[in-house]
């Protein structure tokens, strides 16, 4: 028997009411919702409204309007409901992440709600499936999880507009009115907000925020890899503001107070590129024949006082993100590129870490000051690299003793337990409209390295500088007393180690995981035993997918990636945030004053973390994303790759050309039947027994792209077989 509308009137004020259980909702709002026309649907609608009350489901407001009624069931605390953070799939189901479960929670698409991805929200758990799994049902919307949302705008009828959403942004299309479309015109990729999602069987409203440019091209393609990562590209007007009227003089009073080493020998090493240069070297060997080694970090906080907009900009940013061919820095143009940037041949403000190292790497002394330094010289990597290599320059000898000193650290460090990753990174060479011409891999120089580790020493000693202040004074706790900000990395996840080891067992390596540890010392064997291998790319990154995410927090835990008891990031203030508060907090102690208390450092630690994931994920789509539009010009051409990962619907092919993932579809393996052994990790014929597991070297051709969803479909050409 079919429902009368009164009913079915019924059944949306309550799910609009569930889905907003505080809110009250006026009548006139309802008669929009449901699209009241008339005297027999309003009779419709007062008749639903008093039916729910009668039933002490609703509550009558002032002016007529209502409220969901309070739950006096206490099912808020009922072991039925939990609360987490929706994770939608491509296919429109729901998956809530939750500390309850150590599995995420299943939500078929009929029971998601009005819920979009990222929400917090309210969850029913359900019966469990067929296959055991939780199951659940969105009972309310907590928070959302988005600021803004992406689709390309398109015209339905005369006066319809709907957005088309892009599939990681969000699973549904949104329909805006006509007021608030702004500059947009049909065909347009734009980022939008969500107005209002009152009813899932309606769709939810929009309000477009910006144009990012015509559907397809470079700049809009890009643009909405930041809108999806919720990332802003332009500074609000009171920002740059700020930013313009800072001096670029530094004034002579500042430089008296400070210790003025522009008669020091300073030089900078950098890419190519780069305009926002952040750190500068300064060595020298003493008379005691020890390293004296001066890292100088650009001052940020001298221009940047706590809670003035600029500083709240750059903390909502909290880091710089470098796309293929852009970077959206924290900092506006005028200190990133000008007042902070430690450009050659000009006086600049730095805060400095001078180390005096013995010849075997150990710090035996050292001091952080507030400095004025004068780069004389600015090297690209590649010009430091010839010096290195025995090329003249007026500063050879300041380069190769640095060089010197950066293979003693670097070799001292891998001893102590630093693992040794070292993952290809493709290098993209664009047209005049973004559009990549050339990929190669970027290679590794010892320039590199030698930055590198200068600048993990710097920032290793800053953190052990504070360690050594709690020493000294007579207080017994340490959580309160002189609390600091750690780049800490937590013990690599234990499963995905055992998968590696099940992997490479079929190649005769021997990597046991058998205790609830596991050593770096391990994990390095592991990685020099298949180095040149057809296993090294494909094993690096399941090692890399296996570590825990480093993260920034007042809890010292170490970083077991670098072997490092204590470390901090203290060398890059100008693209990371959490640089900035660690400047703040050694100027404090210096001054003998209080920093940030733990529970700030907490706070900013979890925001900035999650900031960085973003600028990741952003830097990670944007390099996909070019190589998906190359390998759109080559299709049907060949390539060398290796089975990077296997699963029962296909084979996963890493090219090795270019550093770039496709997909084998299972359905297009025609010669057997291929069966997914789960144990082996392989695919095996049915019939003949053929197997394909990782690290098997082969030949691809590329037969389908999509742009819009970032993949690369390969066949088949030539197995090794």
């Amino acid at each position: 028997m079919s429902k009368s509308k009164k009913e079915i009137f019924e059944e949306i004020i309550l799910d609009i009411l569930r889905s907003n259980p505080k809110v009250q909702i006026p009548y006139n709002a309802l008669q929009n919702i449901l699209q009241v026309n008339g005297k027999k649907d309003n009779d419709r609608l007062k008749g639903a409204i008093n039916s729910l009350f009668d039933r002490n489901l609703i509550v009558k407001r002032k002016g007529g309007a209502i409220q969901l009624a309070a739950d006096k069931s206490g099912d808020s605390g009922s072991k039925n409901v939990v609360t987490g953070k929706m994770d939608i799939s491509r296919r429109g189901t729901g998956y809530l992440i939750t500390d309850a479960f150590d599995e995420d929670v299943r939500i078929s698409s009929k029971n998601l709600g009005v819920a979009l991805q990222d929400d917090i929200v309210k969850v029913e758990l359900l019966k469990r499936g067929r296959d055991k799994r939780r199951e659940g049902k969105t009972l309310e919307i907590i928070e959302r999880g988005r600021s803004m949302y992406v689709g390309a705008l398109k015209k339905q009828g005369k006066d319809n507009y709907i957005i088309e959403s892009d599939q990681k942004s969000a699973h549904i299309d949104f329909f805006v009115l006509p007021d608030n479309i702004e500059e947009a015109t049909p065909g347009d990729k734009v980022a939008f907000e969500l107005v209002d999602w009152v009813h899932p069987k309606s769709l939810p409203e929009a309000r477009i925020i910006e144009v990012l440019g015509k559907e397809g091209s470079n700049e809009a393609n890009l643009l909405s890899i930041l809108a999806e990562n919720q990332i802003k590209v332009g500074f609000p007007e009171e920002v740059e503001a700020y930013a313009e009227n800072i001096s670029e003089e530094v004034p002579e009073e500042e430089i008296m107070r400070r210790h003025d080493i522009r008669d020091k020998t300073v030089f900078t090493i950098d890419p190519e590129d780069a305009k926002d240069f952040d750190d500068a070297i300064s060595i020298e060997m003493l008379d005691n024949g020890h390293y004296y080694l001066g890292v100088h970090i650009a001052d940020v906080t001298h221009y940047m006082p706590r809670e003035t907009t600029l500083d709240e900009e750059a903390y909502k940013r909290g880091t710089s993100v470098y796309l293929v061919d852009r970077v959206i820095p924290m900092l506006p143009e005028k200190l990133s590129n000008g007042v902070c940037s430690l450009r050659p041949h000009e006086d600049k403000l730095a805060y400095s870490c001078f180390m005096e190292i013995a010849p075997n790497g150990t710090l035996i002394d050292h001091t952080i000051e507030e400095t004025v330094i004068h780069s004389d010289h600015r090297f690209t990597y590649e010009q430091a690299q010839e010096v290195i290599d025995g090329g003249q320059n007026e500063y050879s000898m300041e380069v190769n003793m640095a060089a010197k000193l950066a293979h003693v650290l670097l070799d001292k460090r891998f001893r102590e337990g630093s693992i040794n990753f070292d993952t290809p990174e493709p290098i993209f060479v664009l047209d005049d409209n973004g559009k990549p011409i050339d990929v190669k891999l970027k290679e590794r120089l010892f320039a590199h390295r030698l930055v590198e580790e200068c600048m993990l020493m710097a920032n290793r000693t800053v953190a052990k500088h504070v360690k050594m202040m709690r020493r000294r004074s007579s207080k017994k706790t340490t959580k309160d007393l002189f609390p600091f900000f750690y780049r800490i990395h937590d013990q690599p996840d234990l499963e995905k180690l055992k998968n590696i080891e099940e992997n490479v067992q079929p190649f005769g390596i021997n990597f046991h995981i058998d205790s609830p540890t596991v050593s770096s010392k391990a994990i390095n064997m592991l990685l020099e035993e298949i180095e040149d291998t057809s296993l090294e790319l494909t094993v690096n990154d399941l090692m890399l997918r296996a570590m825990a995410k480093a993260e920034y927090s007042p809890n010292n835990i170490g970083h077991f990636g670098l072997g490092f008891e204590n470390y901090a990031h203290f060398t890059s203030p100008i693209r990371r945030y959490p640089d900035v508060v660690v400047h703040r907090l050694l100027k404090s102690y210096a001054a003998g004053k209080p920093g940030y208390s733990y529970e700030e450092l907490k706070k900013i630690g979890s925001h900035c973390s999650e900031q960085e994931r973003a600028a990741i994920d952003a830097e990670r789509d944007s390099v996909k994303l070019k190589q998906v539009e190359y390998l759109s010009q080559h299709l049907g051409e060949e390539f060398p790759g290796v089975i990077s990962g296997i699963m029962s619907s296909g084979i996963f092919v890493d090219l090795k050309d270019i550093h770039c993932e496709g997909m084998i579809r299972v359905s297009d393996l025609d010669d057997d039947y291929y069966e997914y052994d789960e144990k082996r990790h392989c695919l095996i014929g049915r019939n003949h027994g053929k197997k394909y597991q990782l690290g098997k070297e082969m030949r691809v051709k590329v037969v389908r792209t999509d742009v819009k969803a970032r993949q690369i479909d390969l066949e088949l050409v030539d197995d090794g077989e």
